[in-house]
């Protein structure tokens, strides 16, 4: 076979795998960045945590795994690291302005960071996958979100949790830590005022 009859097959075998190079790429991306209403992923094998059938998962105490290290620019230019509330709980939620559920849970979340901020609650925001600091301002002043975001476009803050923890695996998703900086629950669905107040409420009354 000459060199120029072979040229055209290594060039479609060349395009094949790049094609499907691209096509997985891309499911990677939509399973990491998919904005998302429901889906959860429950506790199995070695993992210490328990999903609840309202779609919450929780650990005991003492079997719950370090918080990483959160910390950055926030949207409005700031620097916070979450490592500074340690004594508080903390609820930290992964957000977009583009994901409708994040959206549509905003008002609540606001409402019960203002109710819970003199009982030692603190909640801090992750915004991802804003290719811009403007569109996640616009969204913060639209539904008058008052507590800080971290700015993490790539989602680099989601990938420093250890994979077998409760780690957040959509968007949105919301983390409860204790106030010893460890993640005590997790939900991988938007939430409600009241499924909030109940997923914080025994991490809250913890001594």
């Amino acid at each position: 076979m000459s060199a120029a009859s072979r040229a055209p097959q290594c060039s479609n075998r060349t395009r094949s795998r790049a094609a499907l190079l691209a096509a997985g790429a891309a499911a990677a991306a939509l399973v990491l960045s998919a904005c998302s209403s429901g889906g959860t992923s429950g506790g199995g094998g070695d993992t210490n945590f328990v999903l609840g059938k309202d779609g919450i998962a929780t650990a005991d105490k003492g079997e719950r795994a370090d918080a990483p290290d959160l910390s950055g620019k926030t949207v409005d230019g700031k620097q916070l690291d979450v490592d500074d509330y340690k004594g508080k709980v903390v609820v930290v939620n992964v957000w977009g302005s583009w994901c409708p559920p994040c959206r549509a849970e905003a008002p609540g979340f606001q409402k019960v960071s203002q109710d819970l901020k003199d009982q030692g609650v603190q909640f801090v925001g992750i915004n991802t996958r804003d290719t811009s600091t403007g569109p996640a301002l616009a969204f913060e002043k639209a539904y008058g979100v008052t507590y800080p975001s971290l700015y993490d476009p790539t989602g680099k803050l989601m990938l420093r949790f250890e994979r077998g923890t409760l780690n957040p695996q959509a968007i949105p998703s919301t983390l409860v830590f204790d106030r010893e900086g460890k993640i005590a629950a997790r939900s991988l669905q938007a939430l409600s005022e009241e499924k909030l107040r109940k997923m914080i409420a025994p991490v809250l009354a913890e001594k």
